[in-house]
């Protein structure tokens, strides 16, 4: 089993920055990714960004050039740097890890961006 702990949702305005991390603990061999997915409400949960096995990143084409994913592979964590931050990033965020093709999800942390 893989636990996730997120961390680093909140409240920001329109404009600002926010860092989300998730860090992977438990029976880890070998992680083939690493990402961020989110949901806001009515709609459902997309993609955000990711880094697979080879160091392949894919961002959604709504974050591209605001948004960058990094990975510490030695402390098994993920980051989201959220930059230019929009209304429409308004969600939870959900830290998402492919462990041995097994499919975690940590528990979610709310992102809030005021116009």
């Amino acid at each position: 089993q893989v636990q996730l702990v997120e961390s680093g949702g909140g409240l920001m305005r329109a404009g600002g920055s926010l860092r989300l991390s998730c860090a992977a603990s438990g029976s880890i061999f070998s992680i083939n990714a690493m990402g961020w997915h989110r949901q806001s409400p009515g709609n459902q949960r997309e993609l955000v960004a990711d880094i697979r096995d080879g160091g392949k990143i894919s961002y959604a084409d709504s974050v591209k050039g605001r948004f960058t994913i990094s990975r510490d592979n030695a402390k098994n964590t993920v980051y989201l740097q959220m930059n230019s931050l929009k209304p429409e990033d308004t969600a939870v965020y959900y830290c998402n890890v492919i462990e041995r093709y097994m499919n975690y999800w940590g528990q979610g942390t709310q992102v809030t961006v005021s116009s």
